[in-house]
């Protein structure tokens, strides 16, 4: 299993990295390694700025 760090927490491959869009980090990296770009990051970040990502408070790790 690989183990990836982000602020100083480890998330596990199956890990929710975005609790908005239930995005894991396996997808994530898969999405990065099969585009050359990460297209999720693309789409939450346009969310984010639509004012439809709420991960801050979705977070159980933030509570």
């Amino acid at each position: 299993m690989h183990v990836t760090r982000f602020n100083d927490h480890e998330f596990q491959d199956d890990e929710l990295v975005c609790y908005c869009f239930n995005y894991t980090k396996s997808r994530i990296v898969n999405d990065y390694v099969g585009n050359g770009r990460s297209i999720i990051l693309e789409k939450i970040v346009s969310a984010k700025n639509a004012g439809g990502c709420d991960c801050a408070t979705k977070n159980p790790k933030k509570r």
